[in-house]
C-alpha cells in the first residue's frame, strides 16, 4: 500500500533538513556531518528511494552510512575525532562555566564518549 502523500512529504522534508544540516557541518567544525547524513538517508528511505540511493552511492559518505546500517559501526578516525572534541568541550566547560554547570559538559562527554567507544569500527 502506498504511503500517504503528506507522510512521505514530511519524511522527505526531514531528510532535506538533515542533509542541509550535515552539509553545513562540513564547514562548521563543531557540527557533525555523517550523523546528519545517516539521518537523511533514513528519511529518504521512507520517502524517496532515488535520493536514498544517491546518498548510499556517494563515494565519501556512502560507506559510512552503509557501515552504520549494517553493523552500527563508526570509523576509527570518527571515534577519535568525536572523543577528542568531547574532551575539548569538557575541558572548556570546566574553565568557562560557573559553579556546578562546569560539570555538565564533562558528564555529557563521559556518557557520549563511552557509547561512541563501544561501537564497532
Amino acid at each position: 500500500m502506498e504511503r500517504p502523500t503528506l507522510v512521505r512529504r514530511a519524511w522527505f522534508a526531514g531528510g532535506m533538513i538533515a542533509l542541509a544540516t550535515g552539509t553545513i557541518g562540513i564547514a562548521l567544525p563543531l557540527l557533525p556531518t555523517v550523523p546528519f547524513y545517516i539521518l537523511a538517508a533514513f528519511c529518504f528511505g521512507k520517502s524517496n528511494p532515488v535520493w536514498e540511493a544517491r546518498m548510499l552511492a556517494h563515494p565519501r559518505f556512502g560507506p559510512h552510512i552503509m557501515a552504520w546500517r549494517e553493523r552500527g559501526a563508526i570509523s576509527r578516525f570518527g571515534k577519535v575525532a568525536a572523543i577528542t572534541m568531547l574532551t575539548g568541550s569538557a575541558i572548556g566547560g570546566w574553565f568557562l562555566l560557573p559553579g556546578h554547570w562546569a560539570y555538565v559538559p564533562a558528564g555529557i562527554a563521559i556518557v557520549c564518549g563511552s557509547w561512541i567507544a563501544t561501537r564497532p569500527s
